[in-house]
């Protein structure tokens, strides 16, 4: 069995596949200075509540865009699981080419996302991911990862305002109830729910005016399903997409390797 990691800037998720199926997953706060065995107790931790025996895993693969925790996670390979990493990068088979101007500075987490959605979804695609910032990630039909677009995520703008306006509260990020807001916090979820919808369907209008209308659009990452409703290009979420990747990517290097 394999244990796939995806650590990003805000969270650190984990996945237990049982050859293509996730059968078990957890997210965790991305805490930069925690040690290697604060990292192995907490997951051997998680493996107890779910049931699971850390002795099933075979292999190890990360996706981390996080480098102050690649060391620890490739030693909480080692001594915990008793396994060499594999890390998401250019350098492995991803199952696709990429062709943007320098390769390396593609994080892991979007390559696992369009090498997941190129072979699930084929090509060409757009992989929305809603993370700590929105990422829009582009497949050809031949599997050539193209490029993308980077945004500001959800978090920040929620952040900038609470830091930036003095008398501006705190706020959770979902669906508002009416479009005009009756107080504060109503006037900045629909503000925060309707601009990120408003930037996502722009940008996606003009990425399927040069792709054409055939271009499958995916979205994953955290608050994906909140913009299903809303969108009028969003329709399709896989929350487990970026996991998937690591899977699919993980599986061809062990192939390759045997």
């Amino acid at each position: 069995m394999l244990l796939a990691i995806d650590a990003g800037n805000t969270n650190v998720t984990v996945g237990i596949f049982d050859g293509a199926t996730l059968v078990a997953s957890w997210r965790l706060r991305t805490v930069r200075d925690q040690t290697t065995d604060e990292w192995g107790i907490k997951l051997r931790s998680l493996f107890g509540v779910g049931g699971f025996d850390a002795r099933i895993i075979t292999g190890v693969a990360i996706a981390s865009v996080v480098p102050p925790l690649d060391q620890q996670l490739a030693d909480v390979a080692r001594r915990y699981f008793h396994c060499e990493a594999i890390f998401i990068s250019v350098d492995v088979d991803l199952g696709l080419k990429v062709v943007i101007d320098n390769p390396r500075e593609a994080g892991a987490d979007r390559l696992a996302n369009v090498a997941a959605a190129f072979h699930k979804y084929g090509g060409p695609c757009i992989v929305v991911d809603l993370g700590t910032a929105i990422n829009f990630d582009i497949v050809s039909a031949e599997g050539n990862f193209l490029g993308g677009i980077i945004c500001p995520g959800i978090g920040i703008a929620i952040s900038g305002l609470f830091e930036k306006a003095a008398r501006l509260p705190l706020v959770d990020f979902r669906e508002p109830r009416q479009l005009i807001g009756r107080n504060t916090v109503d006037c900045i979820q629909s503000g925060l729910y309707y601009s990120t919808i408003s930037a996502i369907d722009g940008i996606l209008e003009r990425l399927l005016t040069e792709l054409g209308s055939e271009t499958r659009i995916v979205g994953t990452g955290g608050q994906a399903k909140l913009m299903v409703s809303g969108s009028k290009y969003l329709k399709i979420i896989d929350e487990d997409l970026t996991l998937d990747g690591v899977r699919m990517i993980w599986e061809r290097n062990v192939r390759r390797a045997v």
